[in-house]
Order: structure tokens, then C-alpha cells, then sequence
């Protein structure tokens, strides 16, 4: 056991008057699509539609507002990829603050812009977001303004543990609750809250497999560094989880589950498509776990979108990369006769299976082709798997040699 300090309900209580007429109460949003994916109701909680675009405000507000007067004199200080900067800059400019926030290299356009909107500097420092937090440290130390972290802390938790209590009050029924985590804040404010108030309820965390620090933190007792991260999801992308999060979670979360890549990218292309809601591939990360994990997730439950601040040039990427992942994109190599005619019969008979094509090559040295052969290579959309396979055979029922 360690010496970190804990957060308890009447601390995330308390959290909730601190924030009153400061963070919105954000809405539930029943889901038919994703029930259906579960086998029973499953609902949104919308942190995206928070003020600044994710859940972020509610614990960097509460955090804040501490300071005693001598403290907001020096300013504060933070690190972020994006949303933790975002909410520390309204903070400090709703309380008349000087802040300064260190971002690493490559943070998202918009996140960086929206920062400095708040009346923020913005300074960038290494590839990671640790960082970029031992830039921030050393600012601090240098000019003794505040550091306000991202997750590890007791006035953070418990701010951000005010969504949980708001969970439970919008979906009285619950069963599940599913949590994007990075650093663990979040999962650890709604996990308290939960807990607390309706310990039967299961709380799951979950995080990019390609940046997924508390699995093995829990295995070995305590925080472990990862020595590499590799995710889109920027916002959950932490290599070592901080003390009090590790603690509440090891205490009162039920299980972290790990979602790939492509479960990401599908995951902010079915909330946009099905839901009409924009989400970071971070936000999503709770749907992703639900139609990765249909089976396993007890309904009713909620999974919280936990941000919508995406550099628009990245969402047409992700949008590209779930279509792919949901086999709306298919590329194919098909060997047609070398004579005229010859590629707008296999057009036409793609256009009769319903497939859209999306781009055209050809390939005639090859040594798999025969001399009066040509490979076309081709890139088509169609509406899923299933059409993907019905297009397939479609083609090999007609003659075609058809390889993906």
C-alpha cells in the first residue's frame, strides 16, 4: 500500500458545488445501434460536449480554485497533449490566472489553437507526453508557477469523478460502466463515485493496446513505465500512471481491457455515422471496448465518450482507416483477357454487384500471368463485409481469377 492521498465520495461531492455554473452537466444518449451490438441498452455519456471538448475542465477547474492567492500569483503550469491544456486554460482565464502549458511535439492543430484561445502559452517539448511533463516541472521549479498534472492528483479525481455521479443519476439502472484511460484520472474519479454509491455496478477501464500502462502496473503492484507507446488516440497515450490513480484503481475498478487500433478507428466511425457524434479516437475508446467485447459487457451500460477534439486532417485518416477496419474498403488483384473490352466488362460486372470503384491500375509483367493476361489491381467500396464476400464471388462465379 502507498501514502498517496485518497479521494472519497464526500470529496467528489464537494468537487460537484465547486463546479456548479462552471462545467455543463452533459447529456445521456440512449444508443439503439451500439444495444444492439451488447444484446441489451447501452447509452452515451457525452463528455464530448463538455466545455472545451472533453471531461478535462471539471478536475483542472476544481484544482484551480485551491490555490491560495500567493499560488495564482506564480501562474500555473501543465502538460498536456490537448485536452488537459484546454481545461487548464479556461480554468486559469475564468479565475484570472497566467497559465503556460508544455505540449509534446506533434500535438493535434486544433488542440494547440483552442489553448491559446484561452488565453494560454503554448510551448512544445519532446515526442511523448512525459515529456513534455518534465519540461513542465522544470518551469515550474525555475519559476515557481503551480503544476497542475493531468490526472495525479486528489482535487483532479475528484473533480472529474463529478461525471460519475452524474452517470448514476442520468442512468439509474446501470450495470456497467466503460471509461477511456490514460493516466487514470477519469476511471478513478468514476470509479470512487460508483463505487461508493452502487458498489454491484462493474467499472471497466479502457485503454489503447498500443499504450496500455496499467495492465501490467496492476500485474506488478505498481505504476510501471512503458518503454514505447504507439496509438491515434493521443488523449490516452500515458506511459506511467500516477499514484493516487493507481490506487483507486487498483481499489475500485473491476477490469482494464485493451482495444486495437483498428477497434478505435471503427469505433469514431460508427459514433459519427450512427450517433452524429464527433469523437477523438481516445473518446471512443469506451465503444470500441463494447463491439470488441459484446459479450461481456452487462447491460444496461454506459460507455463515456470522454472527447471531441480531433485535427480535422487526422479524422479523414481515421474515417479512411475504420472503413478499412469494417471492410468498406477492399483492394483486389483480378486477371482479366488482354482484349478490348476486356476491363469494361469486369467494370460493369462490379458496378452489377453493387460496389463502388474508387481507383484502377494495371499490371502486365508479372510471372503469375499468362501471356494473354492482365492483373487489374483495384480498390472498391462496398457496404461491409458481407457485400465484400458477395461482390467476391460474384467475380469468381463470372470466371474471374480474384486475389485480395
Amino acid at each position: 500500500m502507498s501514502d498517496a492521498p485518497a479521494v472519497g465520495l464526500a470529496d467528489i461531492e464537494e468537487a460537484r458545488r465547486v463546479l456548479a455554473g462552471v462545467a455543463i452537466r452533459t447529456p445521456m444518449e440512449e444508443s439503439r445501434w451500439l444495444s444492439a451490438v451488447a444484446g441489451g441498452p447501452v447509452s452515451l455519456k457525452c463528455e464530448n460536449l463538455q466545455r472545451t471538448g472533453s471531461f478535462k475542465p471539471r478536475g483542472a477547474y476544481v484544482r484551480i480554485s485551491r490555490l491560495s492567492a500567493e499560488e495564482r500569483a506564480r501562474g500555473v503550469v501543465a502538460a498536456s497533449a490537448g485536452n488537459h491544456a484546454q481545461g487548464v486554460a479556461l480554468a486559469a482565464q475564468l479565475l484570472g490566472i497566467k497559465a503556460t502549458v508544455f505540449m509534446p511535439e506533434g500535438a493535434p492543430i486544433p488542440k494547440e489553437k483552442a489553448t491559446r484561445g484561452y488565453g494560454a502559452d503554448v510551448l512544445f517539448h519532446g515526442r511523448y507526453l512525459e515529456d513534455a511533463m518534465g519540461a513542465a516541472r522544470e518551469f515550474a521549479e525555475r519559476t515557481g508557477a503551480v503544476l497542475i498534472h493531468p490526472f495525479d492528483h486528489v482535487d483532479i479525481v475528484a473533480g472529474q469523478g463529478t461525471a460519475g455521479l452524474e452517470i448514476l443519476e442520468q442512468s439509474p439502472e446501470l450495470q456497467t460502466v466503460l471509461v477511456p484511460t490514460g493516466g487514470g484520472g477519469l476511471l478513478a474519479g468514476v470509479a470512487i463515485a460508483v463505487k461508493a454509491l452502487r458498489p454491484d455496478v462493474r467499472v471497466i477501464g479502457v485503454q489503447a493496446a498500443g499504450a496500455a500502462a496499467y495492465p501490467a502496473s496492476l500485474a506488478e503492484g505498481h505504476p510501471v513505465a512503458l518503454t514505447s507507446m504507439k496509438t491515434m488516440a493521443d488523449g490516452i497515450a500515458v506511459g506511467l500512471p500516477g499514484q493516487v490513480t493507481f490506487d483507486a484503481v487498483r481499489d475500485h475498478v473491476d477490469e482494464i481491457v485493451t482495444v486495437s487500433e483498428n477497434a478505435l478507428s471503427r469505433a469514431v466511425l460508427a459514433v459519427l455515422e450512427r450517433a452524429k457524434m464527433l469523437v477523438e479516437p481516445a473518446g471512443a475508446a469506451a465503444v470500441a471496448a463494447v463491439m470488441e467485447y459484446p459479450e461481456s459487457i452487462g447491460t444496461p451500460a454506459v460507455a463515456v465518450l470522454s472527447g471531441g477534439n480531433i485535427d480535422p486532417l487526422l479524422l479523414g485518416k481515421v474515417i479512411r482507416h475504420g472503413m478499412a477496419a469494417a471492410g468498406r474498403y477492399v483492394n483486389l488483384h483480378v486477371c482479366i483477357p488482354d482484349l478490348p473490352g476486356g476491363l469494361a466488362q469486369l467494370l460493369t460486372d462490379i458496378s452489377a454487384a453493387g460496389a463502388n470503384v474508387l481507383e484502377v491500375a494495371h499490371e502486365r509483367i508479372s510471372p503469375t500471368l499468362n501471356l494473354d493476361e492482365v492483373e487489374v489491381h483495384l480498390q472498391l467500396e462496398t457496404r461491409g463485409e458481407p457485400h465484400t464476400a458477395q461482390v467476391l464471388a460474384r467475380l469468381r462465379e463470372r470466371g474471374y481469377r480474384v486475389a485480395e
